[in-house]
């Protein structure tokens, strides 16, 4: 009989069918940090989203066997805790493949196009008092041979690729691993940024990606270009990109995560007020269906523990 424990239900509006191994589950809506280790107490899975397992809070739960972890991103546990402990720690795969692209091309086109810009136009009666059919203050931007450099190449920056293709774009790729499509173009860093008109992050936060657009990055950047993050907020000085953004030293970005969420009030980009800037609430992955499948793929990676066969084990 497993004792399973959903720290933070709340973040997954979707139906989760029962395991079918004999199990007690217990659903929290949320839980804070110093509600942790009370709550999983005897719990031999638990299941996070983005609540917090730290070494110490590992080290106080020692019927804990398995973290199964609602997302795809693992920086909120201490992997080398579980590892030590023989914890086993799934995450879930490749469920916003449709998603997460549509919203990073959302973002790419609102920014692109200037769409917020000449919304605000309209909403302040300038097209009403416009001596001409049209407003033409705000530069519009093709994707259509445009290059889009996509740092980090899985599944993710994958389907970006794909769909920038459909649009006519040139794709480069910035990869740790080598890169053999043959309708790409493999670049360093350096050469992606300084090139690419659309820059868009898709890869894991690790103390090696930290910061790894920061003020010489964006310098380094095209000044019509624009930065679009749907992977996560520490990648990005975000004082940098505020100020960047701020000196016209890039044309735009579009973010759909921050370094620490929810934000806190004094971010620089929370507070910006610039019409090429666009922020969502870390929604790039959350469309009805991809929060279903992430829930059936949930499911999978406990039975499939519990059956002896982990997958999906990071």
């Amino acid at each position: 009989m497993h004792d399973i424990v959903f720290l933070d239900r709340d973040s997954l509006i979707a139906t989760v069918r029962p395991p079918a191994f004999p199990h007690r589950w217990r659903d929290h809506p949320a839980t804070s940090p110093d509600e942790v280790v009370e709550r999983l107490a005897g719990a031999t899975i638990a299941i996070t989203n983005k609540v917090r397992l730290s070494a110490d809070a590992i080290a106080a739960l020692p019927d804990l066997r398995m973290v199964a972890v609602a997302a795809t991103g693992t920086d909120n546990v201490d992997l080398a805790a579980c590892r030590a402990r023989g914890i086993v720690v799934a995450n879930i795969r490749n469920y916003s493949l449709v998603s997460v692209p549509e919203h990073c091309f959302a973002l790419i086109l609102a920014v692109r196009r200037n769409l917020r810009a000449y919304v605000a136009d309209v909403e302040a009666g300038r097209w009403e008092r416009s001596t001409r059919f049209c407003l033409l203050d705000h530069p519009i931007g093709d994707l259509a041979g445009a290059r889009l450099g996509i740092v980090g190449y899985g599944a993710l920056g994958r389907r970006v690729a794909q769909i920038g293709r459909a649009f006519g774009m040139d794709v480069a790729v910035a990869s740790r691993s080598p890169v053999t499509d043959p309708d790409v173009t493999a670049l360093p860093l350096a050469d992606l940024l300084a090139t690419s008109d659309v820059v868009s992050l898709h890869l894991p936060l690790t103390d090696q990606t930290r910061h790894m657009i920061g003020a010489r990055e964006l310098v380094s950047m095209k000044k019509s270009a624009i930065l679009i993050n749907t992977a996560r907020g520490g990648l990005v000085d975000e004082a940098a990109l505020a100020q960047a953004l701020a000196n016209g030293t890039i044309a735009g970005a579009g973010f759909d995560v921050l370094s620490k969420e929810p934000p806190v009030p004094d971010n620089p980009l929370l507070g910006l007020r610039l019409p090429n800037f666009v922020l969502t609430p870390h929604v790039a992955w959350a469309s009805g269906g991809a929060m279903q499948t992430l829930a059936d793929m949930l499911v999978d990676n406990l039975e499939a523990w519990a059956a002896g066969n982990p997958i999906n084990v990071v």
